[in-house]
């Protein structure tokens, strides 16, 4: 890999070659067979999940009727965002073609990462485990398993574990030069993705992600390989990050224009998708005779990852732009439009699963 070439799980990825990123990370595509298998995920439907790998071990296990898990997690940093939220809804996607869900709140990265105590973790861990189910994510024992890294002993003994065959040299040029609690925090991730299989016996897991945390999977697989002979390697779903809405690299809390979170006042939202970068032209008429680029519109995206359940709309939407028949205007008050419902009906199931989330992670 080339020195200029690396994926940062801390910090801003700027991904602008995913071909190159595939071949230079080895992973697989989703080829169009895989993708017709799968096609009640909408995130592989709609091609947001590019890439993968051991997906067809989750496929074959479906189809054989044996147990898969699906892992992923969130750091109790703040509230949910439109970043944030594309894994969660993927999670609730894949739980229901079958999969058990083993949902992390990695409150041991929240500390080294960005100095939260556990404590003051717990408030913004609770409120994230309330979106995932309101979302639509069935937290019953026999469909979910959900914990804190600082509480759960099963993620901690892997870590011991798998750490005496780890290096410096190895960290380093997974990570590049990090503090040593980033290193400890990346080994207790490995706990986490390994987790379903030391509590339920071998069998196949993925865990969907945005291509920045690659390199938790790669270092999982190489210490899975080694340390647990009988465990399948934890397998990966990789989507495209969203860039931030109004046009920056990646969704910061520096750039608060970039993002919205679903705890925003809804004037703010508004305020913001109006404000997003879109695929236009200069002006109406260039519009019209040449037509936009729904690739680079955030107000597209943001319908495609979140706000539009119907795939027939979106790919009218599509159309329409690329031949001048859409509007930017007209499109980003569909989108307002849009968003403002899901938020608020999310908001509704949220405010009554609150005590539920609290239970399920043992706070008082």
């Amino acid at each position: 890999m080339v020195d200029d070439f690396k994926i940062d799980p801390w910090g801003v990825s700027a991904i602008d070659d995913y071909d190159r990123l595939i071949r230079e990370f080895g992973i697989e595509e989703i080829t169009e067979s895989l993708r017709q298998k799968m096609i009640k995920n909408r995130f592989i439907r709609r091609k947001i999940i590019f890439g993968h790998r051991d997906l067809g071990l989750i496929y074959k296990a479906m189809e054989q009727g044996q147990p898969w898990a699906v892992m992923s997690g969130i750091k109790p940093s703040g509230p949910f965002h439109l970043g944030t939220s594309t894994t969660a809804l993927e999670i609730v996607e894949f739980q229901r073609m079958g999969g058990k869900v083993y949902y992390g709140i990695a409150d041991i990265e929240s500390w080294e990462d960005n100095g939260i105590p556990w404590e003051e973790a717990e408030e913004t861990a609770v409120d994230n485990i309330a979106d995932i189910l309101a979302f639509g994510l069935d937290p019953s024992p026999e469909k979910a398993y959900i914990w804190r890294q600082s509480k759960e002993p099963k993620v901690k003994d892997v870590c011991f574990k798998v750490s005496r065959l780890v290096t410096q040299n190895m960290l380093n040029a997974i990570y590049g030069e990090r503090t040593f609690g980033l290193y400890i925090a990346s080994l207790i991730q490995v706990g986490d993705i390994v987790l379903p299989q030391v509590v339920e016996g071998p069998q196949p897991t993925i865990v969907p992600v945005g291509i920045d945390q690659d390199p938790h999977i790669r270092l999982t697989r190489d210490l899975t390989r080694r340390n647990y002979k009988k465990f399948f390697l934890p397998g990966a779903t990789y989507h495209y990050l969203l860039a931030g809405i109004d046009g920056s690299e990646k969704m910061a809390k520096r750039n608060p224009n970039s993002y919205f979170t679903f705890n925003e006042p809804l004037d703010a939202v508004e305020k913001k998708v109006k404000g997003a970068l879109t695929g236009g032209r200069k002006n109406l008429k260039e519009q019209k005779e040449l037509g936009g680029d729904p690739q680079k519109c955030m107000v597209y995206k943001m319908l495609m990852y979140h706000f539009e359940e119907n795939d027939e709309t979106l790919k009218k939407d599509f159309e329409m732009c690329v031949k001048g028949e859409l509007m930017c205007g007209d499109h980003k008050r569909e989108c307002v439009e849009k968003a403002l419902k899901f938020i608020k009906n999310h908001r509704k199931k949220k405010e009554k699963l609150i005590d539920k989330a609290r239970n399920l992670l043992k706070i008082d």
